[in-house]
């Protein structure tokens, strides 16, 4: 059995958890899911970590605290052990300068969220596909700062 995949999303929708692990079954078994509701909230649990970490990020834009995920993106990028950790962006914006502006700030990709369920599957199957059979990722370690 291969081990699992960790991912963080940084999501505030109640809900999506759920989706994802529901749906990864089917299309991302090995995948397991933190989600983090807030950027502060992700923040904190990147400086909480103490060794590996996600090897991905599925990051939302529209965030309701005080940082949207283009900021957070900003601060995953200005750390040092962040700076090659893939971000994937997972949003319902498919604003040009959204991509744009996540593109230029870091970001691996841009996919907009899917709508149903079945979408969700095959989200997840390719998200696989890419991310766990087809790239070679680096070992990110975490140390938790004092």
């Amino acid at each position: 059995m291969r081990p699992k995949f960790p991912i963080l999303v940084v999501d505030d929708d109640l809900l999506l958890m759920e989706i994802l692990e529901r749906a990864s079954q089917h299309g991302f078994p090995e995948a397991s899911f933190t989600q983090a509701y807030s950027s502060a909230e992700a923040i904190t649990y990147i400086k909480s970590l103490d060794g590996y970490g996600p090897k991905l990020v599925l990051l939302d834009i529209n965030l309701q605290d005080g940082m949207n995920g283009l900021d957070f993106l900003s601060y995953l990028r200005s750390q040092d052990e962040c700076r090659f950790l893939p971000v994937v962006m997972l949003t319902v914006s498919q604003l040009s300068h959204d991509i744009e502006v996540a593109y230029s700030t870091g970001a691996s990709s841009f996919t907009v969220k899917p709508f149903s369920y079945e979408e969700w599957k095959i989200y997840l199957s390719h998200l696989r596909l890419y991310w766990l059979e087809t790239v070679t990722l680096p070992a990110i370690r975490f140390y938790k700062k004092s």
